[in-house]
Parts: structure tokens; sequence; C-alpha cells
């Protein structure tokens, strides 16, 4: 706790010497949070069979390329940031691969024909609840440092369960006597571990954060 208040205390002398020009910290949480609003998109689309054309995970998407754009923008042209500004581009284009992946794993599964089966469904289940917990780590960056981590953790066990669903799932598909059932299903498992990297690799940037934050 005495540690906390000491960086705390440290931050606002720093900040007063050179004030942050923009709220790269809010910033970034709007984007995990509209991140997480298309992956939960993805999941509800999931359940709609047939699946229609996913022009809202699109619009959503386009929304999210805008903010991550701003944010690179200011980045350049601000003299300070609350940590250091290569950290902050990493997390917000590794969020952004995410989305990118999601919303190709909708635009794939529309245009191939795939419909939806339990491994895909549990794949995408397991993103966004490690999604959800990147998010809930995003905002409490700077204020409850236990929840963090927990997030962190909690967030790395999401991504070991996409994992290890992949590989299962994979091993089952190509035992299947259908080819092309087998190859259209595939390019869409391999986009969910794709989406499943990218959460591991935002992750990982949240947590080189939060440790270089409690130096």
């Amino acid at each position: 706790m005495k540690r906390e208040k000491k960086i705390r205390k440290a931050r606002e002398i720093f900040s007063s010497i050179f004030p942050v020009k923009y709220d790269f910290e809010a910033m970034l949480t709007e984007q995990a949070e509209k991140t997480l609003a298309g992956v939960k998109n993805l999941t509800e689309w999931l359940g709609t069979i047939p699946l229609s054309e996913p022009i809202v995970l699109k619009s959503m998407e386009d929304d999210v390329d805008k903010i991550r754009y701003d944010l690179e923008e200011k980045l350049a042209d601000a003299f300070s940031t609350p940590f250091d500004r290569q950290d902050i581009y990493s997390l917000s284009r590794q969020m952004d691969y995410i989305l990118n992946y999601t919303a190709e794993i909708a635009r794939e599964m529309y245009v191939f024909g795939v419909e939806p089966d339990e491994a895909i469904k549990g794949m995408a289940d397991a993103l966004l609840r490690g999604t959800r917990h990147l998010v809930k780590g995003v905002r409490t960056l700077n204020s409850e440092q236990r929840m963090v981590k927990q997030n962190i953790r909690e967030a790395r066990g999401a991504m070991h369960e996409i994992e290890e669903l992949y590989i299962t799932s994979m091993g089952m598909l190509l035992h299947t006597d259908n080819t092309m059932d087998a190859m259209r299903k595939r390019e869409i498992y391999h986009h969910l571990r794709d989406a499943g990297r990218a959460l591991r690799y935002t992750t990982d940037t949240l947590h080189k954060v939060e440790v270089g934050i409690n130096l």
C-alpha cells in the first residue's frame, strides 16, 4: 500500500512538470470496450441460424479503426505519456488484431457457408471471456493492481482454452470423410486461434505495462 502511494505521488509530481496532453488510458479503455462489444456480437451472431451477412460487425470494426488511427496520431504528437508510448501503441494494435480476426471469422463463415459447430462456439466463447478480462485489466491499470493481475491470469486461462479446443477440434476434423467441409472449417478454426493469439500478445503487453508501473 505504501509503495503504491509513493508511485502515485511520483506520477503526480511528474504530471505537474510534464502535463499529459491526451488521455491515452481513456482512449485505450474505449477501444477495449468496443473490441469486447465486437467479440460479443460474434458470439450472438453464431446463435442465429441461418447466418446473416455480418454487416454490424464490419461496421464495428471500422469504428474501432478510427479510434486506433486517432490514438496513433495523438501518440506521435504527445510530449509525455502515462507509460511507455511503444506499449500504448502495442496495446492498441494488438487489440485491433482481435477485432480484425473476429470480423474475418464472421465474414468467411458467411461467404464459405460454414455453420457453427461446438468447436467454433467454444473457441468464440473463450475469446469473449478472455477479452472481457482484458477490458477489466485495461480499465483498472492505474488504480487496482491486484485486479489487473487477476484479470491477466483469467485472460491467459481463456487463451489456453482456445489453444486446447483448437488442437482437439482439428484432430477430430482431420479424421472426417467430408474433405470440403473440413477445409472450410479449418479456416475458421485457424482464425479463431489467431484471435486467441492476438489476445495473448495484448495481455502480455498489458502485463509488461503493469510490471513497469510498479517498478
